[in-house]
């Protein structure tokens, strides 16, 4: 049975892009939806993974490319990268038309730099499109708006879910198919998509054998180190603790392969002017696109990560920081995080390309709230407003609870009341 499909920030934002753009390429992990979310608003279709057409597709696309183009407008080609021909072919015949919202791809694997020509700039717009935030998924209630925080609004709602519903939503993560099924169906999705990775997709993705206890042991490490800026040599020396430790080059070739295929997405570092001669971290954190995949890489479950609360957290930041990114696109922004040579931090820093920017720490619980408040504080006081704007505001961002404002100014917001 067909699943109704649930709307998605990306329906808005591909609709934009189409009006801008003559092409819009529609990138992020497969089974994220990219291919049903196109299809709504394509007239025509081609699908290039179609067994029963494949290889007449590929035949085509080294004789004569530009007859896989011919078809109604906006023509959507689902997987493109598997004849890389396509995108010069797309960026020429947007070229000859000279009309917007001609073609929309989508592909779930970086192409490598030499199998396509020209960057497509000025004819091709990018989307990244994740897996679904809480708020399209449903479970959270949408209370408070992103958007609106960055125009000075008080929160105000209230979330009802509690720890275990985070536990399990984590674990779950927010894969199309697994939405609204029961527990054991809905978490079995990213055990399979990480069983993909490592057995097949890894090695596929430039052609290249690579070992899938090693891809899962990578993985695995990558899980441990979630939110965090753990660094190269760290995930080198996790990843084997019994034989002779991979090498540097080898364990950067996975990582390579893993964010070709949208399956990591880590967090750049935030480079404000400051007042104070404090040095700024300039360390990416680390992440998956979607925090299930650290669960599956993990072997654990919802009732393993209420054993272990300070995992939890760290996973739970994870989800926070997918479901800002998801928001945060449709105001045109990115999330990034802060950190300092003093050890002041910040979970995320989201900035908007028109300058302003509002700073976030995220908490699962109640404990330590006053301390993350104070931190923010901090961060605002640090903050040469002369060259930068001043925050938007300053949130903690929780599990549960309600959402108001504090009198020292810090927004208090549960993950469950936020949308874009």
């Amino acid at each position: 049975m067909i699943q109704k499909y649930l709307n998605r920030y990306a329906d808005d934002i591909l609709k934009q892009s189409l009006a801008a753009s003559g092409a819009v390429w529609i990138q992020g992990p497969k089974w994220c939806g990219k291919t049903r979310t196109a299809s709504i608003q394509a007239k025509s279709v081609l699908l290039m993974q179609d067994p029963d057409e494949t290889q007449n597709y590929m035949k085509m696309a080294d004789i004569k490319p530009s007859l896989l183009l011919e078809g109604e407008t906006p023509r959507l080609i689902d997987e493109w990268q598997m004849a890389p021909v396509i995108w010069d072919a797309v960026r020429y015949a947007v070229d000859q038309r000279g009309e917007t919202g001609q073609f929309i791809l989508t592909g779930s694997t970086l192409p490598l730099n030499n199998e396509i020509m020209h960057s497509g700039t000025g004819r091709i717009s990018r989307i990244l499109m994740r897996t679904m935030s809480l708020f399209e998924s449903g479970e959270s209630n949408g209370q408070v708006s992103l958007a609106s925080l960055f125009d000075g609004a008080d929160p105000e709602g209230s979330s009802a879910l509690d720890v275990r519903d985070l536990a399990f939503l984590i674990s779950r993560g927010g894969w199309p198919g697994a939405i609204g099924m029961k527990d054991p169906v809905a978490l079995q999705q990213a055990e399979n998509y990480l069983d993909a990775i490592v057995e097949n997709d890894i090695s596929e993705v430039d052609n290249v054998s690579r070992d899938p206890i090693r891809a899962r042991m990578v993985l695995r490490s990558l899980a441990r180190n979630i939110a965090t800026t753990a660094s190269l040599p760290v995930i080198q020396n996790d990843v084997d603790g019994t034989n002779k430790p991979p090498s540097t080059n080898t364990v950067a070739a996975y990582l390579n392969g893993l964010e070709r295929l949208f399956v990591i997405e880590n967090q750049p570092a935030w480079g404000p002017a400051l007042r104070s001669r404090s040095i700024l971290r300039k360390t990416a954190k680390r992440h998956f696109i979607d925090p299930s995949i650290a669960v599956a890489a993990l072997k654990t479950n919802p009732d393993g990560l209420l054993k272990d609360l300070n995992t939890l957290g760290f996973l739970f930041e994870s989800l926070c920081i997918r479901d800002l990114r998801i928001y945060s696109q449709v105001s045109k922004g990115n999330v990034l995080h802060y950190q300092d040579n003093t050890g002041l931090e910040a979970d995320a820093i989201i900035a908007l390309h028109d300058g302003r920017w509002g700073a976030v720490e995220v908490k699962l619980g109640q404990k330590n709230v006053d301390e993350a408040a104070e931190n923010l504080l901090k961060l605002k006081d640090r903050i040469d407003v002369e060259k930068s704007n001043p925050p938007s505001f300053l949130m903690v961002l929780t599990g549960t609870g309600y959402a108001y404002r504090r009198p020292d100014g810090v927004l208090f917001v549960p993950i469950g009341c936020l949308k874009a």
